[in-house]
């Protein structure tokens, strides 16, 4: 399996650690890993161009959030 090493400051790494407390995955790597794929099926679900696009996020109380997705 290749490795990839990545520079991370402080707050990077505070997000990374407070991820594994806060969700399933088990380790910093297995963030990392869910965060592209998440990535990857956002950027393939959005029509193809050249821009940033913006897509709507409503939660389960029916707040919406609009999150840019470069």
């Amino acid at each position: 399996m290749p490795r990839i090493t990545l520079d991370a400051d402080h707050t990077f790494n505070h997000t990374l650690e407070q991820l594994v407390e806060s969700t399933p995955a088990t380790s910093k790597a297995e963030v990392i890993r869910n965060a592209v794929a998440v990535y990857s099926y956002l950027k393939n679900s959005l029509p193809k161009n050249n821009g940033a696009q913006t897509i709507e996020i409503r939660d389960a109380i029916g707040d919406t959030k609009h999150v840019l997705i470069p």
